[in-house]
């Protein structure tokens, strides 16, 4: 059974547009855990434009399931706080200062050497280390050499191309899948996957672990309202 973590950075975004707590976002992370999410997902930004570092520690002390922070581990501030906090999982995004959002997966060839001493830090913490990687076989191959215990597989490229042709856009998800499990680390997946092409994407991918789910599941939720979208995401995760 595929877990779904719930990203709650637009939680975050929409409190901060006014300055005060409202939405509680400690509240709205305990409700999404009480509604039948499995793991709880924050990016935090140098800029905090969104989760803010407080956040973290507000969080980690009251979470019962998965914490999941993703974020960039070339940020020394990014780092510290992962290691003060000791989440179940790290994902090692590769984001460029200032990004709107993630949109490319590391260069695990390139940057081998770099990756394989983050993932033995984390590790040697106590904390699973997911990388976040396009779906290339060879990016697949280069991020187990790192020690990584799991990958997690950037969707957008999916999710973008699932109405003209899903068949052919799941192909290279499905190549990276088998490459992962044949190397022995798990699967994550996660960025644009929806209520529309969740389910062709889970039933699609041997042995998804996890996906996160933020901006899509947090706008459904202002028309389905937030324990009925998280239901309904859930449902699209149970095909076996």
């Amino acid at each position: 059974m595929t877990k779904l973590s719930v990203n709650i950075n637009k939680i975050a975004t929409l409190r901060n547009s006014r300055g005060g707590n409202n939405p509680d976002l400690v509240k709205v992370a305990r409700d999404c855990e009480r509604f039948g999410a499995e793991g709880i997902t924050v990016h935090p930004r140098p800029d905090e434009r969104h989760i803010r570092y407080q956040d973290v520690y507000d969080l980690k002390s009251v979470l019962a399931t998965e914490f999941n922070i993703e974020g960039n581990c070339r940020e020394q501030k990014f780092v510290d706080l992962v290691l003060a906090n000791k989440p179940a999982q790290v994902t090692l995004v590769p984001d460029a200062e200032g990004q709107i959002t993630s949109n490319h997966g590391w260069d695990t060839i390139k940057h081998a050497d770099y990756l394989k001493e983050m993932v033995a830090l984390f590790q040697s913490a106590g904390i699973r280390v997911s990388i976040f990687v396009d779906p290339v076989v060879d990016m697949v191959k280069a991020a187990a050499l790192s020690g990584t215990d799991r990958i997690e597989l950037y969707t957008e490229a999916y999710a973008h191309n699932y109405y003209d042709n899903r068949e052919k856009a799941i192909v290279p998800y499905v190549a990276a899948a088998h490459k992962a499990h044949e190397l022995g680390i798990g699967i994550n997946a996660g960025h644009d996957l929806d209520l529309h092409n969740l389910k062709y994407f889970a039933e699609s991918i041997p042995g998804l672990l996890e996906v996160s789910i933020g901006h899509a599941l947090i706008s459904d939720a202002l028309y389905l309202g937030l324990e009925n979208t998280i239901q309904m995401y859930l449902k699209q995760l149970q095909h076996h």
